[in-house]
């Protein structure tokens, strides 16, 4: 699904006004009833709703909202800030009102609703909120009614950082598409849980040669398109031999973790390579894969030679001693795809000129405070996006950076958010599960980039699956490798 900036989402509009074509007010009409669709379905009629509208033709779409909801018998309250330029669809809808909607003051309408619909600005805004907009946020956002913004809550802008006063929405029902701001942490309190209704906008639009977009919305269709079946007469061989480097002492969970994923994600033959003291725990835990034995009895150091291999991971538990780094560098000089998470990262962001051995086609999988001893600070999340596309652009690898939404930065500069995934992940070990996961799929002769797509979507999904029986609160990273058979062959 594509995530597409304010003038491509102005673009779309105007295509499918143009082509269908549709006049504007229908194609607005279309979006009140969408967004109708979605409330009538999560909110009794015995809610009070208020609705509070700008001039605009997001304050249009409000106007339209409290008039459908009139007809299907909900009691709502309008307020419209006064502005200086209506839009000609705000002008039709304000037409169009029955008089049982009648326009009240601010203070009544807040006072007055249980929820509270957003439509003072939509995708376009451009600046600050600033006077009696802002004034009216506030009020709004201090209010304990329920918040449903209309396509996006009022103040947060789709092409760079926002400031000044946004409108704090449990819901926003947006048109079409998802918008970028809703993938990123710093606005998590203004866009709790979004929806994407359809609107009908013009498939054919994407077939514009001119019109690139770059970003991305990872949803099921296109993981499962992706993925390949097993052949009928294949065998172990045909899968790949994956070698994975984890572990120290005290942490060989991680490595169990990892190896585990990598198998249940269909790497055909697996080494685990582990120091003196796993060497047990690995045979005992993971009797599948075979293990090899570091000269070093508590860290690793040499993996030894490694040509037979078709991809490397390595990182999870693996600690960053002297004689570690000396081995990673090894492994870089290789020149074997690798899937580099935890202390790997770490060592290559104490050893900058790593960062030129990584090998092309290889997978990061930074969570935010490894990214950040990798790239430096950002200001904001929309500076974040810039330093991990131009890190995937740099070493020539895919950037996974790990959270919700996670988010993967291709060579190419696109950028794909993911959708599954849950709190309940916020927990050690699941991380090395994803080590795993990407690992199983690189063996298997997948792209990087399809490797990271598919693999961060199932590790989420195996998530989702889990939490489902355990709760989020209860869920173990094992539970994730559990469930990764379920997700892979739903």
């Amino acid at each position: 699904m594509e995530i597409l900036n304010a003038s491509q989402i102005r673009a779309w509009d105007a295509y499918t006004i143009a082509t269908e074509p549709v006049a504007s007010i229908d194609l607005m009409e279309r979006a009140c009833n969408a967004f109708v669709n979605w409330f009538v379905a999560r909110f009794d009629r015995n809610e009070k709703v208020g609705v509070v509208c700008g001039t605009g033709n997001n304050g249009g779409d409000g106007l339209g909202i409290a008039r459908l909801l009139t007809d299907k018998k909900f009691s709502v309250r309008l307020f419209i800030i006064d502005g200086k330029n209506q839009s000609e669809d705000f002008k039709k809808n304000y037409a169009r009102l029955p008089k049982e909607i009648a326009v009240f003051q601010l203070e009544d309408v807040l006072s007055s609703s249980s929820v509270l619909i957003d439509a003072i600005f939509g995708s376009g805004l451009s600046r600050p909120v600033e006077g009696i907009y802002a004034e009216v946020i506030r009020k709004i956002n201090a209010s304990k009614a329920t918040k449903v913004a209309v396509d996006v809550p009022s103040g947060l802008r789709l092409d760079e950082p926002s400031s000044g006063e946004i409108i704090e929405a449990q819901y926003t029902i947006t048109f079409q598409a998802p918008k970028l701001p809703f993938m990123f942490p710093q606005y998590a309190r203004n866009v709790e849980e979004w929806h994407v209704v359809d609107i009908g906008l013009s498939g054919n639009f994407f077939g514009d040669e001119s019109m690139r977009i770059d970003t991305f919305y990872v949803d099921e269709a296109s993981v499962r398109a992706k993925l390949r079946p097993r052949r009928k007469f294949s065998h172990k061989g045909d899968y790949g031999r994956a070698l994975i480097i984890a572990g120290s002492h005290g942490k060989m969970g991680a490595c169990v973790l990892a190896a585990k994923a990598a198998l249940r994600s269909g790497a055909g033959l697996l080494t685990v390579h582990v120091p003196g003291c796993g060497y047990t725990i690995i045979q005992t835990s993971v009797p599948e894969a075979m293990a090899s034995v570091d000269v070093e009895e508590d860290h690793f150091s040499d993996a030894g030679e490694t040509k037979n291999y078709t991809v490397i991971g390595v990182g999870p538990g693996l600690g960053v001693t002297s004689s570690t780094t000396s081995g990673l560098r090894k492994i870089l000089e290789s020149g074997k795809p690798c899937v580099l998470d935890a202390d790997a990262l770490n060592i290559i962001s104490q050893n900058r000129g790593f960062l030129h051995l990584l090998p092309a086609g290889s997978i990061l999988t930074p969570h935010p405070g490894e990214f950040e001893r990798l790239v430096g600070e950002w200001p904001d999340d929309f500076a974040r996006l810039d330093l991990q596309r131009k890190l995937a652009a740099q070493t020539k690898c895919v950037v996974v950076l790990k959270g919700a939404h996670t988010s993967i930065a291709t060579p190419g500069s696109s950028v794909f958010f993911n959708s599954t995934g849950n709190p309940g992940m916020a927990k050690g070990g699941s991380g090395d599960v994803l080590t795993g996961v990407l690992t199983g799929l690189l063996s298997q002769g997948y792209s990087a980039s399809d490797a990271a797509i598919i693999g961060v979507y199932i590790h989420g999904h195996a998530a989702d699956l889990a939490a489902s029986r355990t709760g989020q609160t209860s869920l173990l990273a094992g539970d994730i490798v559990e469930f990764l058979g379920q997700s892979f062959d739903r």
